[in-house]
């Protein structure tokens, strides 16, 4: 009797313990590169001045954390430019049917709503590039993790697939 008592004192305990009830489960290895960008990021970079485009200063405020199944990495981000602000919902994950990352985005506050960004990531070692199209251009978005707490990145646009145009260049820092 006494055995019982404590084999259901110990279960208690061990369902009850932090880690459990936070529904802190490990990651699956596909996701495990996602993990990077949990935390808080400011970038700053700026818009090159290209055509239909002129020079201008931006900075991001990125918040990211895992949903509560760790199957999505969902990052809201706040972009400021001169005279306008766009906010976004941005949300990565694994397909495991492609084996592929994907990328989506949705857009609140410039009047593209209705028109979500989505893009197949490929992510090589410290690199993640993204490919995807909007207004009937595709764009491609590089990412470049130097460390766990600064990243590069740059925004380009092609009509072909081959010849490519930067439109914005910056650097991001994790909060600590």
């Amino acid at each position: 009797m006494r055995d019982s008592t404590a084999l259901a004192a110990l279960a208690m305990l061990t369902f009850a313990s932090p880690a459990w009830c936070s529904g802190a489960r490990p990651l699956a290895p596909e996701l495990r590169p996602l993990d990077i960008t949990a935390g808080t990021w400011v970038y700053h970079g700026e818009n090159l001045a290209v055509a239909r485009q002129k020079a201008a200063k931006w900075t991001w405020l990125e918040n990211c954390k895992w949903s509560a199944t760790r199957a999505f990495m969902a990052c809201s981000f706040t972009m400021s430019e001169p005279g306008k602000v766009v906010k976004s919902l941005a949300v990565s994950t694994y397909n495991y049917s492609d084996k592929s990352y994907w990328h989506y985005e949705m857009f609140d506050s410039d009047g593209s709503g209705a028109e979500p960004f989505i893009a197949r990531m490929t992510i090589e070692g410290d690199t993640w590039t993204a490919y995807g199209n909007a207004d009937n251009k595709t764009y491609r978005v590089v990412y470049h993790y130097a460390s766990p707490t600064k990243v590069r990145v740059s925004v380009e646009l092609s009509s072909d697939k081959v010849h490519w145009t930067m439109l914005a260049r910056g650097e991001g820092i994790r909060q600590p």
